[in-house]
């Protein structure tokens, strides 16, 4: 649970106290707001009790730069370096409803960034494993997570495109930038029965937020679920 913190206003030259635990219940309240706005396109009234527990219980001024921290409980994205934002905090929550997930499901993430949504999972979940390819951001993210406890996720610097087969197949996968088209390799490994999470689409205006259900025969049922807008996944060259 966030705790009351002292940080830094933007632009002040004495130091002022920022209430992160209000900070944090309002946010909580904006994204139960946000979701009832958005039932038509999602078709979900709320989200379950675990996932706005995990919400509730992960500190996400830990996961923005300090300059930021009294921005960090505004339901809305924040840049966190080298072009890249850390997610709107009802995207994490939604994204996080739509993987369904169960306390034994080993999850794959697609795109650390901060560690903020590999956070979220791990409260959630037996086993995580983060890829992201921009080395200064998964090497922040793994020390902050470690630094936090998450001691059940593992941060790989690589090109998630290619997934990480060595601990597949998994019951889950999320995919936090937008490919243009969805890798094949993270199709193949997911398990039957498992979800895949991801925004889909070639730039921000156009993208959707997909959530691909794989039955046993590892046919795909494929779900169109919001429009959004991510940055692009990023390959190696």
């Amino acid at each position: 649970m966030a705790m009351l913190m002292v940080g830094m206003c933007l632009g002040a030259h004495a130091v002022q106290p920022v209430d992160f635990k209000a900070l944090h219940r309002r946010m909580l309240d904006e994204i139960a707001d946000t979701v009832q706005r958005t039932q038509a396109y999602t078709g979900r009234q709320r989200f379950s009790p675990r996932v706005l527990e995990a919400m509730a219980r992960v500190p996400r001024h830990e996961f923005v730069p300090v300059e930021l921290r009294g921005l960090a409980y505004e339901n809305r994205p924040l840049p966190i370096g080298h072009g890249q934002t850390i997610s709107q905090p009802y995207i994490v929550a939604l994204m996080t409803e739509l993987a369904d997930l169960q306390p034994d499901d080993v999850v794959l993430e697609i795109g650390t960034g901060s560690g903020y949504q590999a956070a979220v999972l791990a409260t959630l979940v037996k086993r995580v494993y983060s890829i992201e390819i921009i080395p200064e951001l998964g090497r922040r993210a793994e020390t902050d997570l470690h630094r936090l406890g998450y001691a059940n996720v593992q941060v790989r610097i690589g090109d998630g495109y290619h997934g990480w087969p060595e601990f597949a197949p998994f019951d889950a996968i999320l995919v936090t930038a937008a490919p243009e088209k969805i890798p094949p390799p993270l199709l193949e490994q997911l398990r039957p029965g498992g979800r895949l999470v991801v925004p889909v689409g070639p730039a921000r205006d156009a993208q959707s937020l997909q959530l691909l259900r794989k039955n046993a025969a590892g046919e795909l049922d494929v779900e169109d679920v919001l429009p959004v807008g991510f940055v692009p996944l990023t390959r190696e060259q």
